[in-house]
């Protein structure tokens, strides 16, 4: 499976548009996963369907995928599902009258899955704060909370030990908390 997968990646990075729909089918369902995750308990009117099918269509908009492992896939994958997910909160967002964005306070973590438009774009601001600040620890959020990547795979595809990628999660949780906490 992996090796059709490599061979997969090659074709799509050729411009193989056939090769990028049998990829996407072939990860549609860890994408689905994914997506699923994302969305679990929020009040949301987009479908775990819906999301991944714009993540598809955010992925093959780029003109050629540098994709290098199942890993790479993912992590833009996660990257184009953080963006699907804040546009859509954004277009909530505007939806509503008055007011700007109320903050979400969070203890000392990052919620399982934002459950309103205001708290998915209060994490994305955060999470581009944080971007300025530690790049990697950033990456490491977004490719296990939106890409449902694991540790050890975060790991493999940043070319770290696990332990390392752990620490920056528990680092990046603490100054995600802190930033969603604090008034804008």
């Amino acid at each position: 499976m992996s090796d059709h997968i490599t061979r997969l990646l090659g074709a799509a990075q050729g411009g193989d548009r056939d090769a990028h729909d049998r990829l996407f089918r072939l990860l549609y369902d860890e994408l689905h996963h994914c997506a699923h995750r994302q969305l679990r308990g929020a009040d949301h009117t987009l479908s775990t369907t819906a999301l991944v099918h714009e993540t598809y269509v955010k992925l093959v908009a780029a003109e050629r995928l540098q994709l290098d492992s199942r890993q790479h896939f993912m992590a833009l994958a996660a990257r184009a599902m953080r963006q699907v997910l804040v546009d859509h909160a954004r277009r909530l967002n505007a939806d509503k009258r008055g007011g700007g964005l109320a903050l979400v306070t969070l203890d000392d973590r990052i919620p399982e899955a934002p459950t309103e438009a205001a708290e998915v774009l209060a994490l994305d601001q955060a999470l581009g704060e944080l971007e300025k600040v530690d790049a990697r620890a950033a990456r490491v959020v977004q490719l296990h909370f939106f890409g449902g990547l694991g540790f050890g795979e975060i790991a493999e595809l940043e070319g770290l030990n696990e332990r390392t990628i752990k620490r920056d999660w528990q680092a990046a949780r603490a100054l995600l908390a802190a930033t969603m906490a604090s008034p804008a």
